[in-house]
């Protein structure tokens, strides 16, 4: 998913930098399954296509447009994802942020500010935090329905060699944080090249890839959390 936090978009967003990149990875790779809705064959090839993948990384720019910013925020970093459960985000070099997802934990880990956010990842959680955190969930669905029990395809789109699908969170909890997710692949060879996420409060978030690699060997612990000692973990979900 990518969104940091420097907290700086407190100024700007509903959500702090670091929960907007909470969203963001909930949908980056929702890539696995957007089409499923659709009776078009490209779609139905890429999806079929997805089942076949266990790992992916890839390097990232992500463009963040705030409301109160005249210019976007632009960002690079890496990804690592390993369906259906981990994935890990690296925003900045050396990372300022980084996203750790487990099967039960995700952290939000800012090096820099020596600080960690740890969200568990449960049905326990109210209003539209339990629809964002269980669509992470959904990130990467294997069927139609897996899809269709968390998103409404607005629309697909081709153009030249490029297609483009916007898809809605069905939830209306989730939709008070999210209204749209944008996911783009080459038609060729069904490679990702971009997601976009639409926020409520009207600000954006896009993720470009580059120098995709599918089902790499991933290095070693690249989803352990190890924390430096001198960083302060807080839930801020809990009670």
């Amino acid at each position: 998913m990518a969104s940091l936090r420097s907290h700086l978009a407190g100024a700007a967003l509903a959500l702090p930098r670091g929960r907007t990149l909470l969203a963001s990875l909930s949908f980056s790779l929702a890539i696995l399954a957007a089409g499923a809705a659709e009776q078009s064959p490209l779609l139905d090839s890429w999806l079929s296509a997805q089942t076949n993948l266990h790992t992916f990384s890839a390097d990232v720019i992500q463009t963040r447009a705030l409301k109160v910013l005249s210019q976007p925020l632009v960002s690079t970093g890496k990804v690592w994802i390993a369906v259906p459960d981990r994935f890990r985000w690296e925003i900045g070099s050396p990372p300022d942020t980084i996203a750790l997802r487990q099967p039960e934990t995700l952290f939000l880990i800012y090096p820099k500010l020596k600080r960690a956010e740890k969200y568990p990842l449960d049905d326990k959680q109210p209003g539209p935090w339990r629809d964002a955190l269980g669509l992470l969930d959904a990130s990467f669905p294997r069927s139609r329905a897996g899809l269709e029990s968390h998103f409404r395809v607005l629309s697909v789109t081709l153009s030249n060699a490029n297609c483009q699908i916007a898809l809605q969170p069905k939830s209306s909890q989730a939709r008070r944080m999210i209204t749209e997710i944008d996911i783009c692949f080459r038609t060729n060879d069904l490679a990702l090249t971009a997601t976009e996420m639409r926020l409520a409060e009207g600000s954006s978030m896009r993720n470009d890839f580059t120098n995709v690699v599918l089902n790499p060997r991933l290095p070693d612990g690249c989803f352990d959390a190890n924390l430096d000692p001198a960083i302060k973990v807080v839930e801020p979900l809990k009670p």
